[in-house]
C-alpha cells in the first residue's frame, strides 16, 4: 500500500485472537470456543439462522459494510474528476453532449458548474480523488472506484429504496436482510444485521425485511449501545431466565393457536436474543477496550469526525465479532445550494473515520473478508442549482460514483464513466440490481439461489436478475 498513514503502516496486528477476546471477557471460554468452532463450520447454522436459507459462503466475502451517504454526494466533486467542465465554467451543455443526456432529473441544461475542489492522483493506481478525502485518498488502491452507477429516480426515497431493496416501491427485503436471511451470522449472541445513523433519521424500509420473515430486519442501535440491554439492577440472569421462560410458554401458546405468524415469532426471538445479547452487547460496544492510537486513527479526538468515527469503529469490532451485515448511515449530502459548504463539512466528518476504518481492518487481517461499499442514493448534476455567489447542484441519478473495497474486490481500479460533464453513464452502466448481484458474487453466492417463495413466485434480492460486474475482482 502506497502512502499509507503512519499509524496504520508501522503498528503490528493486534496479538489478541478472536477467541482471546471472547474468553477474556468473561463469556465461558469452553462453551464460546466450541460455539466459534461448530458456526465457522455452519454447523449451528440452524440456530444463527433459524428459517433462512442457510447457503454456505463460498467467496472471499463474510461480512458487509455498507457506507450509506445519505442525501447523494456529487461524483464530479469526489471521484468522477472532469476537466472539461472546469473549462465549461458557466457555460451550457454543448449539444454534442446534450442531445444525449437522459432527462430524468428534468435539470435545465444550462449553467455548467466547475468543482470548486483540485482532484489529486493518489496510491501506486495514480486514480484521482477530491482534496476534501485526503485521508481516504490514500487508501484508493484498495478500492474499485464505480463511477457509471445509474439508475431512473431523481427523488430521495424511491432512489434510496432502489439502493438498498432493488426497486422504487419500498415493500421489498433490503440487501442486509437478504444477507442475513440467506448466510445467517456468525454470532448468536448478536444480531445478524445492524444500523447505525449519523446526522439523518433514515427511512426504514432501507433496513427492513420487506416480505421476509420480519426476525431478518435490521435492528438499530445507538453509538452508546443497544438501549436498556443490561440487566435491571438486583435481577439475576436466573431470574431473567425464568422470566423469558414464561414468557415464551406464554407467546407459544398463542403462536399455535394463530399457526403462523412472522411478527410474534420474531418477537419470540427477539426475547431470545436480547437475553443472549445482556452478556455479548456491551463487551462489543465496550471502546475502553481499544488503545488511545485506534481511537485517534478513526477521528475520536476531532470534534466533526468523533461521531461517524465512532461509528465506524463499532462496525469493525461487529464484523470482528462475526455481524453479517453493518449498514452504517451519513446523511446530509443533498446540496441544493452552497455546494461546498455542505459537502466540505460533511467530508470532513467523514473521511478520517472511513479512512480509519480501512487501515484498521487491514492490518486486522479483516479486510479481504469484509465487503466496504461506499456510495449514496443518487449523484448530482455537473450544471449549477440556485445559481450566485454559492451554487448547489440537483439531483442526477443518470450517472453517479460509488466504491468498493476488501472481500475479495481487485483495488487500485476504475470501472464505467460518464460523459465529459459527468451528467449521464455512456460506459459499462451499473445498476443497483447489478450492484447487489456483485455483492453477493463477493459471497460466492449465485443470486438465483437466494430466493424466497412469496404470493407463488421465487423472489429474489435482483429482482428479475442483475449482471454480476465480474471486474470488479479481475
Amino acid at each position: 500500500m502506497n502512502r499509507q498513514s503512519s499509524s496504520c503502516r508501522n503498528l503490528a496486528p493486534p496479538s489478541m485472537s478472536r477467541r482471546d477476546i471472547l474468553a477474556r471477557a468473561g463469556m465461558g471460554f469452553g462453551l464460546l470456543a466450541l460455539a466459534d468452532l461448530l458456526q465457522r463450520d455452519r454447523l449451528l447454522a440452524a440456530e444463527s439462522n433459524p428459517n433462512g436459507l442457510n447457503l454456505r459462503p463460498a467467496g472471499k466475502a463474510r461480512s458487509v459494510i455498507f457506507l450509506f451517504m445519505g442525501g447523494g454526494p456529487s461524483q464530479v466533486d469526489t471521484f468522477d474528476p472532469k476537466p472539461l467542465l472546469q473549462r465549461l465554467n458557466g457555460r451550457n451543455v454543448p449539444d454534442s453532449i446534450g442531445r444525449d443526456v437522459p432527462r430524468i432529473a428534468r435539470a435545465p441544461l444550462t449553467n455548467l458548474y466547475a468543482s470548486p475542489y483540485r482532484f489529486i492522483p493518489q496510491g501506486q493506481s495514480g486514480i484521482p480523488v477530491a482534496d476534501i478525502f485526503p485521508e481516504m485518498g490514500r487508501w484508493v488502491d484498495e478500492m474499485c472506484v464505480l463511477r457509471s452507477c445509474r439508475h431512473d429516480s431523481p427523488i430521495h426515497a424511491p432512489a434510496e429504496y432502489l439502493a438498498t431493496t432493488g426497486t422504487q416501491i419500498g415493500d421489498r427485503p433490503s440487501l442486509g436482510s437478504w444477507i442475513h436471511y440467506g448466510l445467517g451470522s456468525e454470532n448468536e449472541n448478536l444480531p445478524g444485521f445492524i444500523v447505525m445513523k449519523a446526522g439523518e433519521t433514515g427511512r426504514p424500509p432501507a433496513w427492513s425485511a420487506g416480505f421476509l420473515p420480519a426476525r431478518f430486519q435490521a435492528t438499530v442501535v445507538e453509538p452508546a449501545g443497544i438501549p436498556n440491554v443490561a440487566l435491571p439492577r438486583g435481577v439475576t440472569a436466573a431470574q431473567r431466565q425464568t422470566q423469558l421462560d414464561l414468557i415464551n410458554g406464554l407467546n407459544r401458546h398463542h403462536l399455535e393457536r394463530l399457526a403462523e405468524s412472522s411478527e410474534l415469532e420474531a418477537r419470540i426471538r427477539s426475547y431470545e436474543l436480547a437475553f443472549r445479547m445482556q452478556t455479548a452487547a456491551p463487551e462489543a460496544f465496550d471502546l475502553a477496550q481499544e488503545t488511545q492510537e485506534t481511537k485517534r486513527l478513526y477521528g475520536l479526538d476531532d470534534r466533526d469526525a468523533a461521531e461517524f468515527g465512532t461509528l465506524c469503529l463499532l462496525a469493525r469490532r461487529f464484523v470482528e465479532r462475526g455481524v453479517r451485515f453493518v449498514q452504517l448511515r451519513s446523511g446530509g449530502w443533498d446540496a441544493h445550494g452552497n455546494l461546498a459548504g455542505n459537502h466540505t463539512p460533511q467530508a470532513k466528518k467523514t473521511d478520517r473515520p472511513i479512512a480509519g476504518l480501512l487501515c484498521d481492518l487491514k492490518r486486522r487481517g479483516l479486510l479481504e473478508q469484509t465487503l466496504v461499499i461506499w456510495g449514496g442514493e443518487f449523484g448530482r448534476t455537473p450544471t449549477a442549482e440556485n445559481p450566485g455567489p454559492t451554487p448547489g447542484r440537483n439531483h442526477s441519478p443518470s450517472g453517479y460514483s460509488m466504491w468498493l473495497a476488501g472481500g475479495g474486490i481487485r483495488g487500485g481500479r476504475v470501472i464505467g464513466a460518464t460523459d465529459p460533464v459527468g451528467y449521464a453513464a455512456i460506459e459499462r452502466p451499473i445498476h443497483p440490481n447489478d450492484l447487489h448481484a456483485t455483492i453477493l458474487h463477493a459471497f460466492g453466492v449465485n443470486q438465483y439461489r437466494l430466493v424466497y417463495r412469496h404470493h407463488n413466485r421465487n423472489e429474489m434480492l435482483t429482482v428479475n436478475g442483475g449482471e454480476v460486474v465480474e471486474e470488479v475482482f479481475a
